[in-house]
């Protein structure tokens, strides 16, 4: 249940106890989330943890050539900084904004000391990171498996529920990046979408959920599993695609 009748529009803070709410309310700070904006460095002391409620955010790899591709996303259903909760600083990723947006932001030692005194909110914390790290499993899988396209669309249908809006920024280099893609391959996706200057409208949601993989409702399965049903929503199953077990 939500912690709190005043919601942060963020799926993870709402999910918080009324006595950790607290806690944390006084620390919480609101931000608008800017295109690019960096989060967190690799390798680097992580300072402040983010809490998005309309904008997106990457963690990206970048290899020794200079290329990178992006590993997660994470939007209003949790946070930027999952190492704090898992009792380290650092992550060998980087995190910063892909779509901007607005959130919150909580100074990481803080979160560090409510965490080592209330067991309550720990729980709620590890709860999204089995989900968070089930979403980077399935997205490994889905890379191996399926199509562009089905992957696109799949990013899409995320974005989308995220950002709370029909229209978000996407631009190609960002596009690639997430697909893990080359440039050409990238223009090849984009033909499928209304864009322009790098603004892309959502037009046939049903369309996109048609074209997408079942990894998708996999993963949406898992956070309403561990999370609870979306903001402002009732719990309700994802249908099952061809090829997966009802169990």
């Amino acid at each position: 249940m939500p912690g709190s009748t005043q919601s942060f529009k963020n799926r993870l803070l709402d999910l918080l106890g009324p006595n950790d709410l607290e806690q944390l309310r006084p620390h919480l700070q609101p931000l608008d989330f800017e295109y690019r904006q960096v989060l967190y460095e690799p390798n680097r002391p992580i300072e402040w943890v983010h809490f998005p409620v309309t904008g997106v955010a990457s963690l990206v790899n970048t290899m020794a050539d200079g290329s990178a591709v992006e590993v997660g996303t994470i939007g209003n259903e949790g946070m930027v900084g999952l190492p704090i909760v898992l009792g380290d600083r650092v992550d060998p990723s980087s995190a910063y904004v892909q779509v901007p947006g607005s959130g919150l932001r909580l100074r990481a030692s803080i979160l560090e000391e409510k965490l080592r005194s209330s067991g309550s909110m720990r729980r709620v914390m590890l709860h999204y990171a089995h989900a968070f790290f089930s979403q980077i499993m399935q997205s490994a899988a889905c890379a191996h498996f399926h199509s562009l396209n089905q992957r696109c669309c799949r990013w899409l249908l995320m974005t989308h529920d995220r950002v709370q809006s029909d229209e978000f920024l996407l631009t190609q280099e960002f596009l690639g990046m997430m697909l893990g893609v080359r440039r050409s391959s990238v223009t090849e996706a984009a033909r499928g979408l209304k864009n322009k200057r790098g603004q892309v409208t959502v037009l046939d949601r049903p369309g996109l959920e048609k074209l997408s993989c079942e990894c998708y409702d996999v993963s949406k399965r898992e956070f309403d599993r561990l999370l609870g049903s979306p903001l402002g929503t009732a719990a309700q199953p994802a249908p099952i695609r061809r090829g997966q077990s009802g169990a």
